[in-house]
């Protein structure tokens, strides 16, 4: 493969009601099949899923977290306002959303974003790649994949990567069990998570400051089957059960 990527220059702030597709469209020329990283915060700030601090009233396990977290606790209720399920409350709040997603802080983000407000992520980032896609099928007549991206940490190592939270037009696994290596051995557990390998370079791309750069398109990926079972299920995943198991 010789792939090819390009940030997608341009675009302005985005304020809620803006129609990123649309705008996206106008900066960049789209081809079948493409596909384009959006950066959750930007989309969520076009659809609104912002909150104001001052509208946040903490609860007394806001409280309590904040002060060992030292963090402002109408922040902190926020994040467990976008939870599901919290699996570690210091030395940071960490935690599932509603989609299985698991980070820090739920996604909930201060950065780029004007003062004492908050970003959530999409509540269903899924739907939000499927609509994405779909407006972008209607701007151009062009079929494209679509990846939403959340910046996380990762266990064991520092600094943070890129990760898709949804994505449409693509299975988030490309699947090689049962295919043979260069030896002929047969591979038996070798899964490729594609759409987080793209969602970490497009976040190289986007930069993590004030580069102003909320999507990228990469060009000629070659396709891939496989499925999408991005998320361990509860019963395996070891790493959940060692942070939920008593101590």
């Amino acid at each position: 493969m010789r792939i090819h990527v390009e940030g997608v220059f341009g675009l302005p702030l985005i304020h809620q009601g803006d129609d990123l597709p649309a705008l996206i469209c106008e900066q960049t020329k789209l081809s079948d099949g493409d596909i384009l990283a959006v950066a959750s915060s930007v989309y969520s700030k076009a659809k609104g899923y912002t909150r104001r601090l001052t509208d946040i009233i903490p609860t007394s396990r806001a409280v309590r977290i904040a002060e060992r977290t030292r963090e402002d606790p109408r922040f902190i209720q926020a994040v467990l306002d976008a939870s599901s399920d919290v699996l570690l409350e210091y030395p940071f709040v960490l935690s599932e959303v509603p989609c299985g997603h698991i980070g820090v802080r739920a996604g909930v983000d201060q950065s780029n974003i004007e003062d004492n407000m908050v970003i959530l992520l999409p509540p269903d980032p899924m739907a939000a790649a499927a609509e994405v896609r779909d407006a972008i099928r209607c701007n151009t007549g062009r079929s494209v994949g679509v990846i939403i991206t959340d910046t996380c940490g990762r266990s064991f190592r520092r600094g943070q990567t890129g990760h898709a939270i949804g994505w449409s037009g693509m299975t988030a696994i490309r699947d090689f069990r049962g295919d043979t290596d260069l030896f002929g051995h047969i591979l038996k557990i070798t899964e490729e998570a594609v759409v987080d390998e793209i969602a970490g370079f497009a976040n190289f791309v986007m930069g993590e400051s004030n580069n102003g750069v909320p999507a990228v398109v990469f060009r000629n990926c070659e396709t891939w089957s496989g499925h999408d079972d991005l998320y361990f299920n509860k019963d395996e995943d070891l790493i959940r059960a060692m942070l939920k198991s008593p101590v």
